[in-house]
């Protein structure tokens, strides 16, 4: 009788903390009930003694699980539910928890399925039907998108990315990792793809993110970054002590040395249904994660990333697995949107099945010297095409005139006819054309954002049309490539196949993720930013 009442006074308190959201106070007081109760079975003999502490073993197990998930520890959450479920594979608030717990850990289809079987005891609801059937068409919706990628987040674009994030999930196109002749391994495309289309979606293990103050030269305060920094790697550390998954997967990224001997994990890895148990449940030491963050670590306003909706006002950094793989090229063919914690890579220039997809680490619409100087404090050189063709050119007097010149405030409609002169004598096409109009694109924005110079050179320097579409195929679609074509349209100046160029173009920025109608409004509040 003694024990029935202790029993009940842990149940009580429990309970109690779990209807204030003491969550963690919750978890120690079912904690503590939980092994009692146990034994408290294995003693019990009577029939109806037996059902009512299995019972409240199972309700027990639900509402621990139920804490756990509320903490984000998803796994020791899902362990709770197995139990409860062992005891009664029909109670509706662990079939609940269950569900919950497997759509935030990305199992959708699992998640749909548990939450389904819930639903067959809807009668026990107690006026919560609304809320499940949300959640099944929830799974429904993320599960689609999660196997097809067709995503759309037309509306919250057009509504000038008012109230919540759009629902994004993890996606995995058609891409693979492989050893790289860049460096290490990289991400590779298996089929090819058109401009805009995604190749992944993936949300991020960590972000941290604030408004930093800047000094009287526009340097971001060192002393701010250093407390961000500190923030990141402890939101990293507590999410990989959660989850084995998780844990796993940072210990496979790079941390900048013996490259080569590294091992090439299988893409099926970083998938969303991939079961978590089935990864080694092995410790991962802060050294090394310090490591793996100093390689890895994505910031937000990258060169090569745009952010969406809110977090556009802060200056961001995350870790996102499946990109860390990506390498930089001087001539990259892909890009990322940030639209919450998720990042959205796609192809900014058509990709052939076989080719590595690559990112901008730094500007690339920079000559090569700048380049340089910016790769050192990556640690790296960049041995790209576009770098190999651009120094074997080096040698050409007239490049350094044309550089120098600028330096020096020369008209710069005169250095781009010099340099469009220089490139007829020296027989350029295609992509060699559009790797030193990308080298030399801030006198080409510069020369076509001003209308006297326009006028003033008129057919000695090409339009901007040829001009962009040779930038892009060298380099891939860019914000400010953008920005100077739409200002063009805006002027009344284009007709409609300029109109279709600048929405390719920006499919190349932002991905076909939005429909049309929501690109132009995009595009036009780009031009006003």
């Amino acid at each position: 009788m003694e024990e029935d009442n202790i029993l009940q006074q842990i149940r009580s308190k429990a309970a109690e903390f779990l209807l204030r959201e003491d969550w963690n106070e919750s978890i120690k007081a079912y904690s503590h009930f939980i092994p009692l109760c146990q034994q408290q079975i294995s003693k019990t003999q009577q029939e109806s003694d037996l059902l009512k502490l299995r019972k409240s073993l199972c309700l027990a197990l639900s509402n621990r699980a139920e804490a756990r998930f509320r903490l984000r520890d998803f796994e020791e959450a899902l362990k709770d539910c197995e139990e409860s479920l062992q005891i009664d594979n029909t109670h509706l608030k662990t079939l609940v928890c269950k569900g919950k717990i497997l759509l935030n850990l990305n199992r959708y289809s699992l998640a749909l399925d548990c939450l389904k079987r819930a639903l067959v005891f809807e009668s026990q609801c107690n006026g919560n039907l609304e809320v499940l059937n949300g959640l099944i068409e929830k799974c429904k919706k993320l599960d689609y998108l999660s196997r097809t990628g067709n995503f759309d987040i037309s509306n919250w674009v057009s509504c000038g990315f008012s109230g919540i994030c759009p629902e994004l999930c993890e996606f995995v196109g058609n891409v693979e990792i492989k050893k790289s002749e860049i460096s290490g391994r990289g991400l590779f495309c298996t089929k090819s793809i058109d401009i805009g289309s995604l190749i992944l979606v993936t949300k991020s293990v960590a972000t941290e993110r604030c408004i930093l103050p800047k000094d009287s030269k526009g340097l971001l305060d060192e002393n701010e970054q250093l407390v961000m920094w500190k923030n990141f790697i402890d939101r990293v550390t507590e999410s990989s002590s959660k989850c084995h998954k998780t844990r796993h997967l940072i210990s496979k990224l790079s941390i900048g040395e013996n490259e080569d001997d590294l091992e090439t994990p299988d893409i099926s890895l970083f998938k969303p249904e991939t079961d978590g148990e089935s990864f080694p449940n092995k410790n991962l030491e802060e050294d090394k994660i310090l490591s793996i963050l100093d390689v890895n670590s994505l910031v937000e306003d990258a060169v090569s990333s745009k952010v969406l909706g809110k977090n556009s006002d802060y200056y961001g950094v995350g870790l996102w697995l499946l990109p860390s793989f990506i390498n930089h090229s001087c001539s990259p063919n892909a890009r990322r949107l940030h639209i919450g914690d998720y990042v959205v890579v796609l192809a900014s220039k058509e990709i052939k099945a076989g080719k590595e997809i690559t990112f901008a680490y730094y500007d690339v619409l920079c000559p090569l010297a700048k380049r340089r100087e910016m790769s050192k404090t990556w640690g790296f050189n960049c041995e790209c095409k576009r770098c190999k063709y651009e120094e074997k050119m080096q040698s050409k007097p007239e490049m350094g005139e044309i550089e120098i010149g600028l330096e020096k405030g020369v008209d710069v409609g005169c250095a781009i006819f010099r340099l469009e002169e220089c490139m007829k004598r020296w027989v350029m096409r295609g992509k060699e054309k559009g790797y030193f109009r990308a080298s030399f694109w801030k006198a080409f924005s510069e020369a076509f954002e001003s209308e006297k110079c326009v006028r003033r050179w008129g057919r000695k320097i090409p339009a901007l049309e040829p001009i962009v579409d040779s930038l892009v195929e060298a380099v891939g679609s860019d914000e400010r490539v953008v920005k100077v074509l739409v200002r063009k349209l805006k002027r009344g100046s284009c007709g409609y196949g300029d109109m279709e160029r600048a929405i390719k173009l920006g499919r190349g920025v932002y991905g076909k993720v939005m429909k049309r109608q929501a690109l132009r409004i995009l595009l036009e509040l780009g031009v006003h930013e």
